[in-house]
C-alpha cells in the first residue's frame, strides 16, 4: 500500500495543475515543495513578480497616459525599488494564499522540503531547515520541479553587480545603467521595464536579432520603441567577461568593446532542476540543460513517472505547463482526455507587449505557402485614440484559398488578451469571413480584427478583380 495514489514535486503551474486534477478524479495526492517556494519559480521569482513588476513601472511612470499629457508625464518623479517590491510582493503573497487554499480545499497534502529520489517509487523529503528526511511512496509520480537561470561557469555572480534573472526583482536601488546578456523573452522584458524607469540600458546579445521565433515586423516596431525609451543594442555580439569594480562594473566584449555599467544582468535561457532529484535511484536521466525526456502523454521511460513544465523543456511558458499537468494527471489516474491543441498562443510582457499564434510571414513564405496580410492599427480605432496608444497594431495572415487565418501577430496595448480572439477563430478552422460579418463592441480595441479582415478582404477581391 502507497502512502499516496499520485505524488507531485513542485507546485509551480504544472504540478499545481496536475495534483488538482488528480484530486478531482478521487486520489490521494501528495505535493513536495520548498517551504518559502509554494507556486513555485513562477510565483516566487519568475512569471508574477516580473509582470507585476511591469505593470507598477507603467502605471508609476505614467507611461500609457504621456500621449495625452505630454512625454514629461510622470505619476512619481523619485520611483524607488521600495515602491516596485510593494506592488510585487502583495501580489506574491495573495497567489501564495490561493494555491495553499487550493491544495488544502481538495484534500492535497502539502509535504514541505525537498524531493529526492530513494528509488522509483519512494521519495525522500529533506526539510529545507532542520534537514530532516522522510520518505513516502506513491504508485504515480509526477516531476515538475521547474527550473532556474543557467548560469555561465566562467561568470562570477555576486547577487549585486553581477546578477541573473531571479536576482533583478531583489536589487537595493535602480540601476542608472543595466547590461543585459541575451535576448530572449526574459532578457528583453526586463530591458523594456528598466528603459521605462530611466535607465539606460544596453543589450548584447550573440544572434543576428531577438526573439528570432516572432514576426520580423512586429520585432521591428518594438526595436523602434525601445530604442526611443534610449535601449542600445550590441547584435552579433559576444561578452568575453565581466570586470567587478567598487562603483559597479565593465562587460568586455569579445570584440574588444567595453560597456561600463552599474548592473550586469544575464539572461542566458534556464535550467532543469532536474540534477536536484537523484533521477538515477528511479532509473532515469536528464540531459545537460536538466531536461527529461517523455512522451506525448509526458510519461517518461519509467512508464509510472511523468514530467511536465519547464523541466521538459519546449514551449517551457506557465500556461502550457498547466495544461500539461492537467494532461499527465489525467493519462496517471488511466482516465481519458484529448491531447494538447496544436494552438498555443506566445505572450511577451515587453513594453509595449507582444503575442502572437499560429505562423509568421517569414515561416509561411520558406514553406512556400501563399498568404495576404490584413492589418489594422490602433491609432486608427476610437479605442487606441482613448488609451493614448498610437503604436499599436494588429496583423492577420490569410489563405487566399480559403479565407483561413494562418497566423494572428499584435503589438500594442492589451496584446496578450485580444490575441486569444484570433485563437479562437484559428481553432475552430474559421475564416475572415465570420471577423468581417460580426459585431464588435465598440469602441474596444477587439475591433482591429473586422478592420484588418477588411483590409485582407480588400487586397484579396483587388488581385480577383485584375483576374477578371
Amino acid at each position: 500500500m502507497y502512502d499516496f495514489d499520485v505524488l507531485v514535486l513542485g507546485s509551480g503551474p504544472g504540478g499545481q495543475k496536475a495534483a488538482i486534477a488528480a484530486a478531482k478524479l478521487g486520489r490521494r495526492v501528495g505535493v513536495i515543495e520548498r517551504r518559502h517556494m509554494v507556486g513555485g519559480v513562477c510565483i516566487n521569482t519568475g512569471t508574477i513578480p516580473s509582470k507585476t513588476l511591469r505593470e507598477a513601472v507603467l502605471y508609476l511612470t505614467g507611461m500609457s497616459q504621456r500621449e495625452m499629457y505630454g512625454q514629461s508625464y510622470r505619476l512619481k518623479d523619485d520611483i524607488t525599488v521600495a515602491d516596485l517590491a510593494a506592488r510585487t510582493q502583495h501580489v506574491i503573497g495573495r497567489e501564495i494564499d490561493v494555491i495553499r487554499s487550493q491544495l488544502a480545499r481538495n484534500r492535497i497534502r502539502l509535504l514541505t522540503g525537498t524531493g529526492v529520489f530513494a528509488d522509483e517509487h519512494t521519495v525522500r523529503v529533506v526539510e529545507d531547515s532542520a534537514g530532516r528526511d522522510t520518505k513516502v511512496t506513491a504508485e504515480k509520480i509526477i516531476i515538475a520541479a521547474g527550473t532556474r537561470p543557467a548560469r555561465p561557469a566562467a561568470v562570477e555572480f555576486d547577487e549585486r553587480t553581477i546578477i541573473d534573472s531571479d536576482g533583478i526583482i531583489n536589487l537595493e536601488n535602480i540601476p542608472q545603467s543595466l547590461v543585459v546578456v541575451g535576448a530572449g523573452v526574459i532578457g528583453i522584458e526586463y530591458a523594456s521595464m528598466f528603459a521605462a524607469l530611466g535607465t539606460k540600458v544596453t543589450v548584447v546579445e550573440r544572434r543576428e536579432r531577438m526573439l528570432e521565433f516572432c514576426d520580423l515586423e512586429i520585432i521591428e516596431a518594438l526595436k523602434y520603441h525601445l530604442r526611443d525609451l534610449a535601449v542600445t543594442f550590441r547584435f552579433s555580439e559576444a561578452v568575453a567577461s565581466v570586470e567587478r569594480h567598487p562603483r559597479g562594473a565593465i562587460a568586455v566584449l569579445e570584440s574588444g568593446k567595453r560597456i561600463a555599467a552599474d548592473v550586469v544582468m544575464y539572461s542566458a535561457g534556464r535550467q532543469g532542476m532536474a540534477d536536484q532529484l537523484s533521477l538515477e535511484a528511479a532509473g532515469l536521466s536528464a540531459d545537460n540543460r536538466g531536461r527529461i525526456q517523455v512522451d506525448e502523454h509526458f510519461r517518461t521511460p519509467v512508464s509510472h513517472i511523468y514530467a511536465v513544465g519547464d523541466v521538459i523543456g519546449f514551449p517551457a511558458l506557465a500556461s502550457t505547463s498547466m495544461e500539461q499537468g492537467r494532461l499527465a494527471a489525467h493519462h496517471a489516474c488511466d482516465e481519458p482526455v484529448r491531447a494538447m491543441h496544436q494552438l498555443q498562443p506566445i505572450g511577451i510582457y515587453t513594453i509595449p507587449e507582444i503575442s502572437f499564434v499560429g505562423r509568421t510571414e517569414e515561416e509561411l513564405t520558406g514553406a512556400g505557402v501563399p498568404f495576404e496580410t490584413g492589418i489594422a492599427r490602433y491609432r486608427e480605432l476610437a479605442r487606441g485614440q482613448i488609451i493614448g496608444d498610437s503604436y499599436g497594431m494588429l496583423k492577420l495572415l490569410v489563405s487566399p484559398d480559403d479565407r483561413t487565418l494562418l497566423g494572428v501577430h499584435v503589438f500594442g496595448t492589451g496584446a496578450t488578451e485580444i490575441i486569444h480572439i484570433g485563437q479562437a477563430v484559428m481553432g475552430c478552422n474559421g475564416t475572415i469571413d465570420y471577423l468581417v460579418d460580426t459585431v464588435f463592441n465598440y469602441p474596444t480595441l477587439a475591433e482591429s480584427y473586422k478592420v484588418a479582415a477588411l483590409d485582407a478582404m480588400n487586397k484579396m477581391r483587388h488581385i480577383d478583380r485584375l483576374r477578371d
